[in-house]
């Protein structure tokens, strides 16, 4: 199910300077929680195994399941949304798993999510969305109009938002050191910008709905593209200082202004 991922120079020397002690480990089939035999099989890679929890008032009362395992007793790594490459320090030390279903993405790119994930891994930040929100899920949640699962969709924007503020000067250093992973980081940035572009009008028309807006303009904070109406307002030191607190308080604001 797992097997250690050989690393070039570049990815190797990303590692070393913000997860040295990190695993980066390919995976056989997709998963986000894993079966007890599958977790067994990862602990004989690493020194241990410590699945986290979160208290059950943290959860809006129309969570999503996925949302509630991963609160709750059973491991889970990753949640929807996460993509074909996310990271864990729910094992000692850091992992970092590459899912099955990148297969056939461009190697150029992959390194790049790779690199994004041992970064990310290094910063002393959660590894979801629940972890930082915390008990301020349900305000988040009670501050919208959206379902549950576009509720879901936009937590998970609003923190890649937030990692991104911290994690783009990282991707800019790296025109130097590491041109090949700075050059896939600026060509994803280049090829999301045209998306963005148009955005605050397809939203007005109902063409595009918040929520997929939401992610959208998200993404593009760790490419330090402009950003349409209302999203420019998260890339702020403001929103980087004061966190939770910061995007709740935006998306009350931004909610009341639509339905004006």
């Amino acid at each position: 199910m797992f097997s250690i991922r050989d690393l070039g120079d570049e990815l190797a020397a990303v590692r070393e300077s913000h997860a040295p002690s990190a695993l980066v480990v390919d995976c056989e089939g997709d998963f986000e929680t894993l079966p007890p035999a599958q977790a067994e099989e990862l602990g004989l890679l690493v020194d241990g195994l410590d699945p986290v929890s979160y208290p059950e008032s943290w959860l809006p009362a129309d969570a999503p399941d996925q949302l509630r395992r991963y609160a709750g007793d059973e491991f889970t790594i990753g949640l929807p949304g996460d993509g074909g490459v996310t990271w864990t320090r729910q094992t000692e030390p850091p992992t970092v798993f590459v899912k099955a279903r990148t297969e056939g993405a461009p190697e150029q790119f992959l390194e790049f999510l790779i690199a994004e994930a041992l970064v990310e891994a290094g910063l002393d930040r959660p590894e979801q969305f629940l972890g930082f929100f915390g008990e301020r899920s349900r305000e988040l949640a009670a501050a919208t109009p959206l379902g549950p699962a576009d509720t879901y969709q936009l937590a998970v924007a609003l923190y890649d938002a937030h990692i991104g503020l911290t994690t783009r000067g990282t991707f800019r250093s790296w025109a130097e050191e590491s041109p090949r992973l700075h050059e896939a980081w600026a060509d994803a940035g280049d090829r999301l910008r045209p998306r963005l572009s148009d955005l605050s009008r397809e939203v007005a028309a109902g063409e595009t709905d918040f929520a997929a807006a939401a992610e959208l303009a998200c993404s593009g904070v760790k490419h330090g593209l402009p950003l349409p109406t209302p999203f420019g307002a998260l890339d702020t030191e403001a929103y980087r200082e004061t966190g939770p607190e910061y995007a709740v308080a935006w998306a009350r604001k931004t909610f009341e202004e639509l339905e004006e």
